[in-house]
């Protein structure tokens, strides 16, 4: 049998090294996606799980279950506990958030969110943030508009105002929504207010006309923080000359969707009010 030239066998051995690195690499990333796909397997209504379980979540093999569930634990991702054996997120996981948590800057993340409902409703957008007793803009993308409404970064009201801050109300702690309600002195007035937040439950916004200016019509939906805790509102707002109820019902669902997202990038876990 003919030897093969020295050129030939070293072009072959680097095809072949290639070919098994090439294995080895799709091979590595079908195991980080199956770990992933591990983790988030994991919920908050079923936190801690058999293998049974997990194996009918994520479809693998109990060999290959096994191995990555080891790996997890190693690095402090899962962690085994009782007998029989269940499995659980373990504290590696909370380090990975808290670096998520500090690094993440709720305006740079909402901007894109805001910058499109301006564009596609060619009204004010605003971004609130929930601080105690009041809501506070942190975000504002003005209305192009010859006429047009703005309150402006940093303008603060008190959550029984407007439906920015209905929205953050009607979906607060009920002890703290009944403590603030309290505040309201006239039993006609809480009645209304009541009312309204009852409505926005339901709906999943808030609506306001002219309670913030005179001739304005606005529309607010919340969002939520990782905790599943209201964390703000996201709102349109602009004069009622433009804006009649059809426009109205189109905005609330453009703030809902909006306030989905935000609370998705906020790491909620279904980014959606809970009536």
């Amino acid at each position: 049998m003919a030897k093969k030239p020295k050129e030939s066998r070293e072009k072959e051995s680097r095809e072949t090294e290639a070919e098994t690195e090439t294995e080895q690499g799709a091979s590595g990333v079908r195991a980080v996606d199956r770990a992933i796909a591990i983790l988030q397997c994991f919920t908050p209504d079923q936190p801690a799980m058999s293998v049974i379980e997990i194996q009918k979540r994520v479809g693998l093999s109990r060999p290959t279950l096994y191995r990555l569930l080891q790996t997890l634990a190693q690095r402090d991702l899962i962690q085994s506990e009782g007998e029989p054996q269940r499995f659980r997120l373990s504290h590696g996981v909370m380090k990975l958030s808290h670096v998520w948590l500090k690094g993440l800057d709720i305006v740079t993340t909402a901007r894109p969110i805001l910058e499109g409902l301006r564009e596609e409703t060619g009204e004010t957008a605003a971004l609130f943030r929930l601080q105690e007793d009041r809501g506070i803009c942190i975000l504002e993308c003005e209305s192009r508009h010859v006429l047009s409404i703005s309150r402006g970064v940093g303008d603060s009201l008190r959550l029984t105002q407007g439906s920015s801050g209905k929205a953050m109300l009607a979906f607060m702690d009920p002890a703290r929504q009944a403590e603030l309600l309290a505040t309201i002195p006239e039993k006609a007035d809480r009645a209304r207010l009541e009312d309204a937040l009852t409505s926005a439950r339901r709906n999943g916004y808030a609506t306001s006309h002219g309670e913030i200016f005179t001739g304005t019509v606005a529309v607010s939906a919340p969002y939520f923080d990782h905790r599943g805790s209201v964390a703000g509102s996201v709102g349109l707002y602009g004069p009622s000359a433009r804006i009649d109820q059809q426009k109205l019902l189109e905005f609330s669902k453009l703030v809902c969707d909006a306030g989905r997202r935000i609370s998705r990038l906020l790491g909620s876990q279904d980014g959606a009010p809970i009536a």
